[in-house]
């Protein structure tokens, strides 16, 4: 049967007046309880929390559910379990979880309503990741004690729990459960699972999952999509679109098209484009966003400029594709002129913009530039962000201005992670060595530093020749306390730390131990320092390596037939200078370039 229209009540006539004043919500609350509502009419009582209550919510006022709360327990109408129930929700959307737990304790009635709103509280409750999962399936052991039935809904926010926390082990117990239950036959609680594999990396588990529903929607398919993206499979991602395409009415939407594309290359990108055009997408910004980013991460600035200019609406996150692909291009120049066009356009500027085009400056030395960004960053109140403090820091390390970057970091009142390696990082390359391991200590005193910050500290204690220092921090990377597994780079730089001091044979004995392959840095470090110390037996053994591990790059033909020339075989000299034409016809002239 189909229910009419409910008929205006005065409850109703008298909660919108109450609504439309300035300070409704505030006027209603101190007026409990209103004079035409007493004990004796408990539903128009209850009726009129419930409107209370969704206001609350609505505005943002969830001060107000503590009076609530105490104006039901007052008439005595609190023993509802509907009204309970609401009150619950509301202390749980205001993060209230104590109040939460009192009345929850308290309910000498719980349904499966009262038990999904504590079990999806869990995601926002604060402490350890084990400890809110433990809680969450600890509600749902007591859920089932008590012989409630548990609904989609219940396992909907422990799949979350278990998925923004990658707890394989949980979630595989929960996906037992929901077939135990027979609940898996939905597409809402199914593009969960699916999701929750893709993101834990079990792709193969998220494609059994899909298999297993024969009714899916398009949200379904988008999710299988982006699991495969998620892991680097992007042909298997577009062999599902195409078979979604196949199979079913649908031809995928906005997000299913920006999904893929960002992380496609040019030539999967541009049949993917040649979808969006068929379907007439290119007008959705997050699309041509997403097309802009394609063709900028390939560097095809072109393509890039002409999707930006056919696009009627643009948002800041489409101004700042343009900026950043100008910036790794190495054109920070129109990189700029991109600002300029965006802030004439009314257009603002967020703390992205201002660190992409600070990086694009720092590429090309581009000083003027970079005050210029910094007079307006101060300026636009945007100097206290991290990510744009960075930046400049980065921009003035670059640029040779070693001071300012100083003053950009002090000004920071808690600099984060990035903030300590940038500074590191600087004054190492500045060649104040001893100053960036000071920096370094006074950072772990407030600060776990990760893998790039040991890299900066070995890089520092390289150039600066503090072998006994570098060493000892390579130890401490790797002891109990960081837990940190050195990779190429760190050797890289304990080699050069090594050949540098003139420590040949300890250099080479690193090499031959290192768990992987040397890398190109490292065999190049390495056989710097022989040239400098002599040592010509070593330095042909790292130049014959590099050769077989870049063969297309000309600089180490050079160098070994340096060594052949130097040693008298210039047959076998002559030969790697015939190689070296072969390889490379034109040797690309270097330049050095500081802005104006």
């Amino acid at each position: 049967m189909r229910c009419g229209r409910r008929p205006t009540s005065i409850l109703t006539v008298h909660f919108k007046r109450q609504s439309s004043s300035s300070s409704s919500l505030t006027q209603t609350a101190n007026s409990l309880p209103p004079p035409w509502i007493d004990s004796e009419n408990p539903g128009r009582a209850i009726s009129f929390c419930f409107s209370l209550l969704k206001l609350s919510a609505k505005v943002g006022h969830a001060c107000d559910v503590d009076q609530v709360h105490g104006y039901a327990i007052k008439l005595g109408i609190c023993s509802s379990l509907s009204l309970q129930n609401q009150v619950l929700d509301a202390y749980v959307k205001r993060r209230d979880f104590d109040d939460a737990d009192k009345l929850f304790d308290g309910m000498p009635e719980r349904n499966v309503v009262a038990w999904n709103i504590m079990i999806h509280g869990v995601v926002h409750r604060g402490g350890h990741m084990k400890q809110r999962i433990n809680l969450g399936f600890g509600y749902l052991r007591r859920m089932l004690s008590s012989m409630v039935d548990l609904d989609y809904v219940s396992v909907l926010g422990l799949m979350r729990l278990c998925t923004e926390f990658s707890d394989v082990e949980a979630g595989s117990q929960l996906h037992c459960l929901i077939t135990k239950h027979g609940l898996g036959s939905g597409c809402c609680l199914s593009t969960s699972l699916v999701d929750f594999y893709g993101k834990c990396g079990f792709v193969t588990e998220a494609r059994r999952v899909f298999n297993e529903i024969s009714d899916r929607d398009l949200v379904l398919w988008n999710t299988l999509i982006s699991s495969y993206v998620l892991n680097g499979m992007i042909d298997e991602a577009i062999s599902i679109l195409k078979l979604m395409r196949l199979r079913t009415e649908f031809r995928g939407d906005g997000y299913t098209f920006s999904n893929i594309l960002g992380s496609c290359g040019s030539v999967q990108g541009k049949q993917i484009h040649g979808y969006v055009l068929k379907l007439s997408l290119e007008s959705d910004i997050p699309v041509a966003t997403s097309l802009i980013n394609m063709y900028a991460k390939s560097s095809q600035m072109r393509d890039a400029r002409k999707c930006f200019e056919s696009m009627v609406a643009r948002n800041v996150v489409t101004w700042n594709s343009m900026i950043v692909g100008y910036g790794k291009t190495g054109d920070g120049r129109e990189a700029m002129r991109i600002l300029v066009k965006m802030l004439r356009e009314n257009v603002h500027p967020d703390e992205y913009s201002f660190a992409s085009i600070l990086s694009s400056c720092a590429k090309i030395s581009a000083v003027r530039e970079i005050f210029q960004m910094q007079s307006f960053i101060t300026k636009k109140g945007f100097g206290a962000f991290p990510s744009v403090a960075n930046s400049m820091i980065n921009a003035y390390s670059r640029t040779g201005n070693i001071s300012e970057a100083l003053v950009c970091f002090h000004s920071l009142l808690e600099p984060d992670l990035v903030s300590w390696t940038s500074i590191i990082g600087a004054l190492a390359f500045h060649g104040f060595s001893k100053e960036s391991l000071i920096m370094f200590e006074r950072m772990r005193r407030k600060l776990q530093p990760d893998k790039i910050t040991f890299l900066e500290v070995m890089s520092a204690c390289s150039h600066g020749g503090l072998v006994q220092e570098g060493l000892r921090y390579f130890e401490q990377m790797m002891s109990d306390v960081y837990k940190i597994e050195p990779e190429s780079e760190h050797y890289a730089c304990l080699v050069d730390l090594l050949s540098r001091a003139g420590f040949i044979d300890d250099a080479y004995k690193v090499l031959m131990a290192m768990p992987m392959e040397p890398s190109s840095h490292a065999l190049a470090a390495f056989s710097g320092a022989c040239n400098v110390h002599g040592n010509r037996e070593s330095m042909k053994w790292a130049a014959k390596k590099l050769v077989e591990l870049e063969p297309s790059n000309p600089a180490n033909y050079s160098m070994l037939s340096n060594i052949y020339m130097s040693e008298g075989h210039w047959m076998k000299a002559a030969h790697l200078r015939k190689t070296v034409k072969k390889v490379s016809n034109s040797k690309i002239p270097g330049c050095s370039w500081v802005g104006e």
